[in-house]
């Protein structure tokens, strides 16, 4: 039997669908500030206004100069902090070479209120809280979660297993699940026995950052696996696992490229949408 495709396409238009008429009644602005001119910055960008646009969102694109100083920086960041028109807005990482050692300050200097990519201190804590708290999670997380949910991929009570320990990526999404009532794993490039650890999950989340590293004989019969990698190889696109391979074990997979990737973007859009509201309440 062929796998049931966690086609992301397909859920962040639903999730996009279902924020029209919320972003019709709140009109919030989206701002993305990018330093440079990093091809995959650009790349990602083009689609996030292009999600915005879907929905009918107000945003800018600030198109800063590769080299800006890091006071240049925080005084962009600050006048967008006390902009009320601006709802939200985030930092396209990577950074140049002489800012991207300064990206945790960055980040800190963004208004927890406006932090949409939810990378902040703050959003990342309320995350560890519990479900009720998670106002403005990371974009990725939130879309991996919210790709389960709209494929009714059961997650109380099951075994997740995540490899990746990245503070945007495999931590939260790890809380995330057990804030939803999954027995959670977290695996590393130190985790001893890792195909074993890997066998055990009834749902994979593979976040590592490594093409096809996860096999089909390191996955269990009838696993659900969400892949979160992207490597541009002479092959053409791939993720942190073997496809191919694995759609043939499994219960459900999501490809790569369509799979993950189309959830972050929408779960930013959603982020923005939820910032306008609890902005509102406060005034």
């Amino acid at each position: 039997m062929s796998p049931l495709i966690l086609d992301g396409k397909v859920a962040s238009a639903a999730l996009l669908e279902f924020l029209k008429p919320l972003v019709e009644t709140l009109d919030p602005k989206l701002v993305v500030v990018q330093v440079g001119n990093d091809p995959a910055s650009a790349s990602y960008i083009k689609q996030k206004v292009k999600s915005c646009d879907t929905v009918g969102m107000r945003h800018e694109h600030r198109h800063l100069d590769e080299g800006i100083s890091l006071e240049e920086l925080m005084e962009v960041i600050d006048g967008l902090n006390n902009d009320e028109d601006v709802t939200g807005f985030f930092v396209q990482l990577p950074l140049p070479a002489h800012l991207e050692s300064h990206a945790p300050d960055i980040i800190k200097a963004i208004n927890p209120m406006k932090d949409i990519d939810g990378f902040g201190a703050y959003n990342l804590g309320k995350v560890f809280l519990s479900k009720e708290f998670e106002h403005l999670p990371p974009a990725t997380p939130s879309g991996i979660i919210r790709l389960l949910e709209h494929f009714d991929i059961e997650i109380a009570g099951k075994h997740a297993v995540v490899v990746g320990r990245s503070n945007t990526v495999g931590k939260p999404v790890s809380i995330m699940l057990l804030n939803r009532n999954a027995t959670v794993t977290i695996c590393h490039s130190k985790t001893k026995d890792l195909e074993d650890q890997i066998r055990k999950g009834d749902i994979v989340i593979a976040a590592v950052g490594r093409p096809k590293m996860i096999t089909a004989d390191m996955v269990k019969e009838g696993a659900v696996v969400v892949d979160v990698g992207i490597h541009s190889t002479d092959d053409g696109l791939c993720g942190d696992t073997d496809f191919d391979a694995l759609k043939l074990k499994v219960s459900a997979i999501s490809p790569v490229p369509g799979g993950v990737g189309p959830m972050t973007v929408a779960s930013l859009i959603r982020n923005c949408v939820t910032a306008k509201e609890r902005q509102m309440a406060i005034r």
